[in-house]
């Protein structure tokens, strides 16, 4: 998987390439997809949600340029996967995932594949995760309509976000956070699916 389709697409961050090869990828994938875990397209995990595919999980990945002593927040935890693979990097890693019974499948994977930085809770990713912040880099894995304000705020002068935005029309989108403010490079069109809570009240833009 990793070499026919992650890097012949290229990503060469060998740190992100590491975590993509070490991780089972099957283990967050329900009995009657296993089969399919390893190829290059998103997977049914229940409740009307995916796993995203392993290149866009490596694209996305590589885009926040860890080093490996950073905090990470991840907003959507899904299956667990994305999270296993920061887990592997970064020093600390903060998950929120709106579906309780999600959360609780994908804290059962990472225990038992013994990942110890990792701290997930089930609330709205929306309003990020105040407590921790600020994050060195947040990445978010289902599309708001519009760029959440509360975790542009909690990340750190210098951190990156990755996240897909939009409805009809997703893109993802790279910001890199600065004194003066903030600045936004557009990498390419996705499909995530939404996000939901806070995200989909039109009155949270105008906060």
């Amino acid at each position: 998987m990793v070499q026919e389709q992650i890097v012949q697409r290229g990503v060469s961050d060998l740190k992100v390439l590491n975590a993509l090869g070490k991780v089972p990828r099957h283990e967050f994938i329900p009995l009657l997809s296993r089969p399919l875990a390893y190829a290059d397209h998103p997977l049914p995990i229940g409740h009307n949600q995916t796993i995203s595919q392993p290149y866009i999980v490596a694209y996305m990945t590589e885009q926040l340029g860890l080093k490996g002593n950073e905090k990470v927040l991840e907003i959507g935890t899904g299956s667990g996967y994305q999270a296993a693979i920061l887990a592997e990097i970064a020093a600390a890693v903060y998950s929120i995932e709106i579906l309780c019974p999600l959360l609780e499948t994908a804290k059962e994977v990472l225990t038992l594949l013994e990942y110890k930085n990792t701290t997930l809770k089930c609330d709205d990713g929306y309003k990020g995760w105040p407590q921790y912040a600020p994050f060195d880099a947040i990445i978010v894995t289902a599309a708001p309509d519009h760029v959440p304000a509360p975790l542009v705020e909690q990340l750190k002068v210098g951190g990156k976000m990755i996240l897909p935005v939009g409805d009809n029309y997703q893109e993802l989108i790279l910001i890199t956070k600065s004194q003066k403010g903030q600045v936004i490079r557009r990498l390419l069109p996705v499909r995530f699916v939404p996000m939901t809570g806070k995200a989909q009240n039109k009155d949270s833009q105008l906060e």
